[in-house]
């Protein structure tokens, strides 16, 4: 059956990643059903937030999903997170946990790096100033490079004449050997269209290896570059810099110390805040804009007010958010997540019986995923007799899902 998505968190010491992981599995400040959190030391669920199927429909008060929650149509989906261990240079060789590191890395369809853009740690995460983070981006991707070539390069020989022998094709053999890192033959065959290689595979010189093992680690491990700590004053720089060497579509500015401030802050009852969002209200906000209640929210001390009007400053209102919300996101969209809503009712949208409560449960695919695929991951290998899409219409199971299309279905059971 196909696995649920995993999306790896990797980063030195120091760089922030347990604060990113935390902010992004915080759920306390959230209404909903949240199992969290830990599945093991280094496995935990996130929430990704989707807009929900109940707003095209005008049934947000009655969205009720079975797990997460869904605010207004902006719904929180459960999602996996790996902790992946400790990363220092020369991983590749085992260095620091360096095996452990790349046995967990494998297991992940796209990572976020989180890196302490203020440069005030060093490679190994000790304090420091002055740092270009910017080594860090360079050596996490050289390490998982290195890794891969130099298992490849390890056996080439023997590689060349079993290919040759059994007369396979580049995408088979290459997927023989890289079957280990949690690839497909789909992931290696557009590895290998994206690069348009005219030779055979028994005359692939280095460069050509390097060329493959390069494009093959962009396809299978996308990267997310959270650049986080971004309220230092040395940041600014740091920014820049990365911004003209990376492409910016994969940058996330972050700060998720902040967010983590911000959750604690709304929990406790002193501010109401939305993760994601550039807005907070305090008590005397609320009273200046006519609630003499104060929306019966909490009086800030003078220590919070103040650090609440920096991170307005520095982070909220200088960057739209504290970006945490945002790493998630970005993460989904590299791997092209689709929401699916499975229902009982094609009609209602319900589970069945006489609950009013609609759309309780939704399912992330990969893109590209079809209906057979989505039936498969909530069924296993129960027989189908057809699925209804909205309408009640017929829909074929060889159909491609994606938002807005096939992405509400109701599967009948038959023999």
């Amino acid at each position: 059956m196909p696995r649920d998505p995993l999306i790896g968190l990797v980063g030195k010491p120091s760089a922030g990643k347990s604060s990113t992981l935390n902010s992004l599995t915080d759920a306390s400040s959230k209404v909903g059903n949240f199992p969290f959190t830990t599945i093991d030391p280094q496995r935990a669920i996130g929430y990704l937030q989707i807009d929900c199927a109940c707003s095209r429909f005008g049934l947000t008060d009655r969205c009720k999903p079975n797990y997460g929650s869904c605010d207004n149509g902006r719904r929180s989906v459960p999602i996996e997170l790996l902790d992946v261990a400790g990363l220092v240079p020369g991983a590749h060789q085992g260095k620091g946990l360096g095996n452990k590191f790349l046995d967990d890395l494998r297991h992940a369809d796209a990572l976020i790096h989180v890196v302490d853009v203020s440069g005030t740690t060093d490679a190994e995460g000790k304090n420091t100033r002055g740092y270009d983070p910017s080594v860090d981006i360079a050596w996490l991707r050289s390490e998982i490079v290195q890794w891969i070539k130099g298992n490849l390069m390890e056996k080439w020989g023997s590689i060349k004449r079993r290919h040759v022998a059994v007369k396979a094709t580049a995408v088979e053999t290459l997927q023989n050997q890289f079957s280990g890192y949690g690839s497909t033959a789909a992931v290696v065959a557009r590895t290998l269209d994206k690069l348009g290689l005219k030779e055979p595979l028994e005359e692939w010189d280095e460069e050509t290896i390097d060329r493959v093992v390069n494009a093959f680690t962009d396809e299978k491990f996308p990267t997310v570059i959270a650049l986080n700590k971004i309220d230092h004053p040395d940041a600014d720089k740091n920014i820049a810099k990365i911004a003209k060497m990376q492409d910016p579509n994969k940058i996330v500015l972050c700060s998720a110390i902040s967010e983590i401030f911000l959750r604690k802050m709304a929990k406790q009852g002193y501010i109401r805040y939305t993760e994601g969002s550039e807005y907070i209200e305090t008590r005397e906000d609320l009273i200046a804009d006519g609630d003499p209640t104060g929306g019966g929210l909490k009086e800030l001390d003078e220590k919070n007010r103040n650090r609440i009007e920096n991170l307005k400053d520095m982070v909220l209102y200088r960057f739209g958010s504290t970006g945490v919300v945002q790493v998630l996101s970005k993460a989904a969209e590299m791997l092209g997540l689709v929401p699916v809503f499975p229902v009982r009712n094609i009609t209602t949208f319900g589970s069945g019986g006489s609950s009013k409560e609609v759309f309780r449960d939704c399912v992330l695919v990969k893109k590209n995923s079809t209906v057979a695929d989505v039936a498969r991951k909530i069924l296993g290998d129960a027989p189908i007799a057809y699925v209804e899409g909205v309408g009640g219409i017929r829909v074929s199971e060889d159909q491609i899902v994606s938002v807005g299309k096939n992405d509400i279905l109701s599967f009948k059971l038959g023999k």
